[in-house]
């Protein structure tokens, strides 16, 4: 039914507007087997003429929670839609987004881990729909609050593109290559080398 929801109820018009994204994601990510980083999925959204993904205007700090939550929202609602179909398996990170083939190994352990926080969050476009400017920096500081020690390491650990086993000593290795990466001096963006400062931060607790 057009213009509603799963459950049958109205979608809101940013509901639907995120929904459309998930064709040219699937488009771009089987076109980059090796996967795309965030920053590079919004270059190409933008190229294809998504203004919302334009890395220029989205120099504050709100401006680009607004994109990069759409951008999130839209990727998880493609991974559960391609385990669904058995039709692939969407890895995603801020620093790179990879689609691998369907794994039926793969697909169970989807099945028996724990509910995602961060998947959970971004799936409820009502966090962006009731998000204000002002809103935004108590509200994240609540989202983190929310999870234990334990918690706040797995998604630590997964920004950083790490296992659970990772040692300290792996840790700073990935940690510092990845701060070199981004760093802006050397043309990466600040809002990655910002996520990745903030997951070191929650690993050094």
């Amino acid at each position: 039914m057009s213009g509603h929801g799963k459950d049958g109820m109205p979608e809101s018009a940013s509901a639907r507007r995120e929904n459309e994204l998930g064709e040219p994601l699937l488009a771009l990510l089987r076109a980059h087997p090796a996967g795309l980083s965030e920053y590079e999925l919004f270059a190409a959204l933008y190229a294809r003429g998504d203004d919302r993904f334009n890395i220029s205007n989205l120099r504050d700090t709100f401006s680009l929670f607004c994109s990069h939550f759409r951008l999130f929202n839209a990727l998880y609602r493609l991974q559960a839609q391609l385990w669904a179909q058995r039709n692939g398996s969407l890895v995603i990170s801020p620093l790179l987004v990879v689609l691998h083939p369907y794994n039926d190994l793969l697909a169970e352990q989807h099945q028996l881990d724990e509910v995602d926080a961060l998947r959970a969050y971004y799936l409820d476009i009502v966090h962006l729909e009731q998000t204000t400017a002002d809103d935004l920096d108590v509200m994240l500081d609540k989202f983190w609050a929310r999870l234990d020690g334990s918690a706040r390491r797995r998604q630590a650990l997964d920004l950083l593109g790490l296992k659970e086993s990772a040692d300290q000593r792996a840790i700073k290795q990935r940690y510092r290559r990845l701060a070199m990466e981004h760093h802006p001096d050397r043309g990466g963006e600040t809002a990655c080398l910002q996520m990745i400062n903030a997951a070191m931060a929650v690993l050094r607790e």
